[in-house]
């Protein structure tokens, strides 16, 4: 159960695959090298794991943050994204440029460089540590994790940010208002009995047509400068949006001229299925 002691064997699986690719050769065997290449990226994948958990116990409050992922497109945020990172920089200082182009490539390869290191020192102090005293994280030990923590977070924000363009703290901000705008949507739409929480508790699908519906009209009419304010240009709203600027200002003028009955029965109709 010692963290520790999964990591030496997790480490030795490494090691032993690593060995049989370089043992091997492709050519000659192109489906076992590429069988190989699939135990390394799983085998890998699983010391990065117990990595993690280990600095989670070991330097718990010393971790270099990870506010920036924030950043990032949500289709980039897996489960596997250090693995990700590890095999592209081994690319990147093998000199393959996959995903990036050749100069920005060029530039990020002291980062790998760094981060390979210091992730096979990390792995020799951990070894050395877990066949001494399995039980305990010496000063040593904890300056290697800060080292490789910091490194890997610091590779991982340059390469996905060559990658593409991660969003502006403007957008996350805006991305803060929309969150906002729903929240404020949903309890107004309680409080006029358009929802039930028994809707809400139970995670009823109409919701997903719902709440968005309702959230144009409140963002347009109700809470008129906050991110679908049509006061600001299109470039300085939200993406989820800004395509629609137009449309949304048709909208508003047609809103605009309905009464608050009218305005009722026209909610009540969009928190219907069609």
């Amino acid at each position: 159960p010692r963290l520790l002691s999964q990591f030496f064997f997790a480490d030795e699986r490494v090691t032993r695959v690593v060995a049989e690719i370089n043992g091997l050769d492709a050519e000659l065997d192109p489906q076992q090298y590429l069988a190989l290449l699939n135990q390394l990226h799983l085998s890998q994948a699983h010391l990065l794991a117990v990595l993690e958990r280990i600095m989670e116990e070991c330097i718990p409050t010393q971790r270099h943050s990870r506010d920036y992922l924030v950043k990032f497109p949500e289709e980039l945020l897996v489960d596997n994204l250090g693995n990700h990172m590890l095999f592209a920089a081994e690319c990147l200082l093998a000199g393959t440029f996959l995903e990036v182009e050749e100069a920005e490539g060029a530039q990020l390869r002291p980062q790998a460089r760094n981060l390979l290191c210091s992730l096979e020192l990390v792995r020799t102090v951990l070894r050395e540590q877990s066949l001494s005293q399995p039980s305990s994280y010496p000063e040593a030990v904890r300056a290697v994790l800060i080292q490789f923590d910091r490194l890997f977070a610091e590779f991982e924000l340059s390469y996905v940010s060559s990658l593409v363009a991660v969003k502006s703290p403007e957008e996350i901000y805006r991305q803060q208002e929309i969150i906002v705008l729903f929240c404020e949507t949903v309890e107004r739409a309680l409080h006029l009995g358009y929802l039930t929480q028994e809707m809400i508790d139970g995670y009823e699908p109409l919701l997903m047509f719902t709440i968005p519906r309702l959230a144009i009209i409140s963002g347009l009419l109700i809470y008129p400068e906050g991110p679908l304010s049509l006061e600001r240009s299109p470039e300085e709203m939200s993406r989820v949006f800004s395509p629609f600027y137009n449309l949304l200002k048709k909208i508003r003028d047609l809103l605009r001229v309905l009464s608050a009955e009218e305005l009722c029965v026209l909610e009540r109709s969009l928190c219907r299925a069609e």
